[in-house]
């Protein structure tokens, strides 16, 4: 019987260092409580989802707040396409006095905010719309010889 309880623990420790299970050994030998390296106190778990709430960044353009829309508003009520005093809300009214601003000054008049009618209306940027970007002149692409970019007479 010794011998059959030998045999049956070598083979079991031999199939279990096989496969790389820690602990067949003890749970072969009878004993049942052998806990795995994850389930000790302070031991690190792996999740497969991360638990965090990640924040996402919304593409597109997004809306703009109520006091630039006021801004809109207020420009828009100095050209005269705009009635009412501005309330910061994005209404009909508003979009109505925009297709109307934009059609004035030859634009698509969608009512949508874009580059172009902020420049007609004085809140945009000076150069935006205007040409493609230009890409950063750096100090070395500068000639410091001023002879060498002067025109040869021919």
């Amino acid at each position: 019987m010794r011998v059959r309880k030998a045999t049956h623990l070598a083979l079991t420790l031999l199939v279990a260092a096989g496969m790389g299970v820690s602990g067949a050994a003890t749970k072969a030998q009878g004993t049942s409580s052998a806990k795995s390296p994850a389930t000790k106190p302070g031991a690190r778990t792996r999740h497969t989802k991360s638990t965090r709430n990640s924040v996402r960044t919304q593409r597109g353009q997004k809306a703009p707040d109520a006091q630039r829309i006021s801004e809109i508003q207020t420009a828009l009520a100095k050209d005269g396409s705009f009635d009412g005093k501005p309330s910061g809300k994005w209404d009909n009214s508003t979009v109505d006095a925009m297709k109307k601003f934009q059609e004035a000054h030859g634009l698509n008049p969608s009512g949508k905010l874009d580059a172009k009618t902020l420049q007609k209306l004085g809140l945009g940027s000076q150069t935006a719309g205007l040409a493609p970007p230009m890409p950063p002149v750096s100090s070395s692409s500068l000639s410091t010889n001023p002879s060498s970019s002067a025109r040869r007479p021919q």
